[in-house]
């Protein structure tokens, strides 16, 4: 924690002469990013139906937008370096199935509901690891659900795809009210391409919405088994009850003010299993997250960097930039390949808004991470996790960088 290791001095030296040999490297950086063009492509155009009010985009643009040509491999891209460099499905189960053991015990969780899942990927990774487990994943990115669709869950092993059913929709209101992205893989989608499996099952959410049966049915004839079978997929998905609720990535940060945490942590209480369920979400903090950061991570064909700016005191926001630089035969750059405005919640202020949405009992576990500081001047492959366990705590003194999970627990009330 005090001074810099001799490791670290030598990196520096073989770098360049410490401080002044980094500025120059960051200086040049910069000047590289900036010159080099953004490749990311622009927003699908996404056509929207009305809702109980709202404006709710269609699953149909979605489709059509893979179909079109600027839907070119950049745009893969993005979502495939984002789950490269910021996720970790396996660690996060691994978690999700301790924490369930300690504090609920008694049955194996097989159910799972992912909020923020944007492309899936603990979904994905969660129904592969047992053939009797399903998930549900909700958000409202209708490209990244599309994406996690094509390359997370129609690439899974086995019948993995047709145990995940994922929906578009804002994770504050209950499910019934957001709209179907895919069920059981719709029915046929091994069989058709995934454009037809899409107009399927938006032409199913289009019927039940405008109550049009006489023309549904004209519409559905020549495939009402596959029809038949989505429906009831949709049924269950949106019915059933969870053992096991996650909102990762910082996901809750999105939530700006105190009515709205509470009002996601309703539904999710709600979401639960009467049998026990939990709760579990992500937090970080620590003195270097409120202020001006950059972190740049070097990993094998690629440089990640997470732009933090100034840290509002009086509101607790600040704006999260992720940038990418892809080495290949010509290096690439995108910028803003993901931008978020967060409000950073205190420990306190989750669990008070937990137990007030109904939650009996919230418990933190947390780990130290690496210094920013060190981080900012490393430019070799980095290890994300550097072996540290998250570990069960009732306080935690201030430190330069920390992660938490917050667990809360739906307690049994058969």
């Amino acid at each position: 924690m005090g001074g810099k290791g001799k490791h670290q001095q030598q990196r520096q030296k073989k770098r360049g002469g410490g401080d002044k040999g980094r500025q120059l490297r960051q200086q040049q950086e910069e000047e590289d990013d900036d010159d080099l063009p953004w490749y990311a492509p622009p927003p699908p155009p996404l056509a929207s139906s009305e809702h109980n009010g709202e404006k709710i985009e269609c699953a149909a643009a979605a489709a059509a937008y893979l179909q079109q040509p600027h839907a070119h491999d950049v745009a893969i891209d993005k979502y495939s370096l984002y789950q490269r460099s910021v996720q970790s499905p396996r660690g996060d189960i691994s978690y999700l199935l301790k924490f369930f053991l300690v504090y609920i015990g008694g049955r194996t969780p097989l159910r799972l509901r992912e909020d923020f899942c944007g492309t899936a990927l603990i979904c994905a990774e969660w129904v592969q690891g047992d053939a009797r487990r399903t998930a549900v994943g909700l958000d409202l990115d209708i490209e990244a659900l599309h994406w996690g669709l094509q390359h997370n869950l129609l690439k899974a092993s086995g019948d993995a795809h047709r145990r995940v059913t994922l929906y578009q929709g804002d994770v504050r209101f209950p499910i019934s009210r957001a709209k179907l992205i895919a069920a059981a893989a719709a029915a046929h989608c091994c069989n058709h391409s995934l454009s037809d499996a899409f107009e399927k099952q938006t032409s199913l959410i289009s019927e039940e919405e405008e109550g049009d049966e006489e023309d549904g049915e004209d519409d559905n004839d020549h495939d009402e088994e596959g029809n038949e079978e989505v429906t009831q997929a949709v049924a269950a998905g949106a019915g059933a009850a969870a053992d096991i609720v996650c909102a990762f990535n910082y996901s809750c940060c999105c939530l700006h003010t105190r009515n709205d945490l509470v009002l996601y942590f309703q539904q999710v209480r709600q979401t639960l299993t009467d049998e026990g369920g939990i709760f579990a979400m992500d937090l970080y903090g620590g003195t270097s997250s409120e202020c001006a950061l950059k972190l740049r991570r070097r990993f094998e064909n690629f440089t990640y960097t997470w732009e933090q700016e100034e840290f509002d005191v009086t509101t607790r926001t600040t704006k999260i930039s992720l940038h990418f630089r892809i080495f290949k035969e010509q290096q690439r750059v995108l910028r803003h390949a993901f931008s978020y405005h967060w409000r950073l919640w205190t420990i306190p202020e989750v669990t008070e808004a937990l137990k007030e949405a109904g939650f009996q009992e919230v418990h933190i576990w947390m780990r130290e991470m690496s210094q920013a500081q060190e981080q900012q001047e490393e430019d070799e492959e980095v290890d994300m996790n550097n072996g540290v366990k998250y570990e069960e705590v009732d306080s935690f003194q201030q430190v330069d960088a920390w992660n938490a999970y917050v667990v809360a627990v739906s307690p049994q009330t058969l």
